[in-house]
């Protein structure tokens, strides 16, 4: 996590202060395969993980990366599998308490069996 905080002058010229941050942000890209990346950069795209977080195998902190999911909901989903076993579909996810229809809509993209 980053937390930004401005000073009074640049909240002032907060456009000169934007103008400035993708300056910087535009020094972090990868010019070629050749050249050295920033890695201390902050990337501006919030899904950059593209590995899927499996329901019947992820730890606690691994479902606590999805949308949606704090410690509470993925100790239940925990909890569900250690007593009904794996999850058949990525369906029975809506069978915890919690996690209806919306959830569900945000973690498919990123969940898997």
């Amino acid at each position: 996590m980053v937390i930004i905080i401005y000073s009074k002058d640049e909240v002032t010229n907060f456009k000169k202060t934007k103008e400035i941050e993708q300056q910087v942000q535009d020094q972090c890209i990868q010019k070629d395969e050749n050249s050295l990346k920033n890695d201390a950069c902050i990337s501006s795209n919030k899904n950059t993980n593209t590995t899927k977080v499996s329901i019947n195998n992820a730890s606690i902190e691994e479902l606590m990366t999805l949308p949606g999911i704090g410690e509470s909901k993925a100790k239940d989903i925990i909890d569900y599998r250690t007593k009904n076993g794996p999850f058949k579909k990525l369906e029975d996810l809506k069978n915890i308490p919690g996690i209806g229809e919306n959830v569900y809509n945000k973690l498919k993209e990123n969940i898997t069996l």
